[in-house]
């Protein structure tokens, strides 16, 4: 039975040069200015699309795999999305936004007071996605930087340490009274003093209170860890996972439990699952696409070839395509969840590496779930599936681009809609009041 959904967007290549390596390059946008990025929002907002969330990484990486990062620019160069927000919300009315933030790079009051300022600014549409990558810290301090479960608890409490601060003004202290002469009653401020292992800081936060709830929290991840930091702490949980029943309502259950440990209701997080499918007009369009690359060519190899070498900053082109992978080719700074999904099922003592590549080349079909090739029916059928499965939501993956946005929704949109999957107008009360209105 069809039922309602969340939709939003993932700008995964972040605020960086959209179109680059694509033949829509030629339609002339400037990836450094906000009119590219405006014009899309837009459409997700006509579409009812609750959220944009936008991707980012502060560093190229390691020093000695800077070029492999920045080739291709799969890796950077990205600017930063915080400052790309109030664009986006001058643009839209209803959207909700939600740049990426690293603890690592912020200290806590300057952060509470900045997104403070834009939750206002925006009329209560803001959302941090909070992320605890690592590989970034040389370029804050010159700390050792942390361990995995480490940056959780370094985030945890930067995120604690923001809403005291975001608290530390309860809502009788504004009173605002021109007839009475006061504007606010600082005797009931709450000074918000915090020492931790992370963070020094005193309230309270020379911001006023918000009238329609705090920022979005939305966070990624999928070990233990992160399971409990959203558990915790997070309204939206970016969700990677096989997307069959077992385990789309495996992936679910381990973050309600996660939820109900920390005190709260399994409903309070909204789970997106993150997809990137491939609309066609027909199935035999579909058809002959999965067709095609079932043998690439060495062509479409170095193209994930060179993917790879920015997400793992180990440079693949130089390695022999008909031997096995050679794991000595990677060092210690390469992330072992990054290593995995490269390898797969497969045994690298034994696999050529042209077999690796070549399964990260093959597409499948959304009608037998061998993949995301279809039509925009096909895909409707995938959604309305999920829906029956108890998902919240779904965030389509790809460049905030005219062309990609278009090429993604146009038939997709009415068919979801004349279906009841996809709402028809959003609510002006905020991203929160969205989120909540099923």
């Amino acid at each position: 039975m069809s039922r309602l959904q969340h939709f939003g967007w993932f700008l995964a290549r972040g605020f960086g040069p959209h179109g680059w390596g694509h033949p829509y390059l030629d339609w002339g946008y400037r990836w450094t200015e906000p009119a590219l990025y405006q014009e899309s929002a837009r459409t997700l907002e006509q579409a009812g699309f609750d959220l944009l969330l936008i991707e980012d990484s502060p560093s190229l990486g390691s020093p000695e795999t800077i070029d492999l990062r920045v080739r291709q620019a799969f890796g950077g160069p990205k600017h930063d999305p915080l400052m790309l927000a109030p664009y986006l919300f001058q643009a839209t009315r209803a959207l909700g936004v939600l740049p990426t933030v690293n603890p690592a790079a912020m200290l806590p009051y300057t952060a509470a007071r900045q997104f403070a300022s834009l939750q206002h600014l925006s009329g209560h549409r803001l959302g941090l996605n909070v992320v605890t990558d690592t590989g970034s810290a040389r370029h804050f301090s010159d700390a050792p930087p942390l361990g995995h479960d480490a940056a959780y608890d370094r985030a945890e409490e930067w995120l604690a340490g923001i809403r005291a601060l975001w608290r530390s003004w309860p809502d009788d202290a504004l009173i605002a009274d021109p007839a009475r002469g006061r504007y606010a009653d600082g005797t009931l401020l709450d000074h918000a003093r915090h020492r931790g292992e992370h963070f020094a800081f005193d309230g309270p936060l020379n911001a006023v209170p918000f009238t329609a709830g705090e920022p979005i929290i939305a966070s990624p991840g999928g070990s233990g860890r992160g399971l409990g930091f959203a558990g915790a702490n997070s309204d939206i949980q970016l969700a990677l996972a096989p997307l069959d029943e077992a385990s789309i309502r495996a992936y679910r259950q381990r973050i309600h439990d996660a939820a109900i440990v920390a005190g709260r209701r399994a409903d309070d997080i909204t789970i997106m699952f993150a997809i990137q499918p491939v609309i066609v007009s027909s199935p035999e369009e579909a058809d002959r696409i999965v067709a095609a690359s079932a043998d690439p060519d060495d062509a479409a190899l170095r193209w994930i070839a060179e993917r790879q070498s920015s997400d793992l900053e180990t440079d693949l082109t130089a390695l022999d395509l008909d031997a096995p992978l050679d794991l000595g080719a990677f060092g210690e700074h390469v992330s072992q969840g990054s290593l995995r999904r490269l390898i797969g099922k497969h045994d690298p003592e034994t696999t050529p590496l042209r077999t690796i590549l070549a399964a990260h080349a093959r597409l499948g079909r959304l009608s037998d779930g061998t993949g995301f090739v279809g039509t925009a029916d096909e895909f409707a059928d995938r959604i309305e599936e999920l829906g029956d499965w108890g998902n919240d939501g779904i965030l389509l993956w790809g460049d905030l681009h005219p062309v990609t946005v278009h090429r993604m929704l146009d038939e997709l949109v009415p068919i979801l809609r004349r279906r009841g999957i996809l709402r028809t107008e959003l609510d002006d009360a905020g991203l929160r009041a969205n989120l909540s209105a099923f």
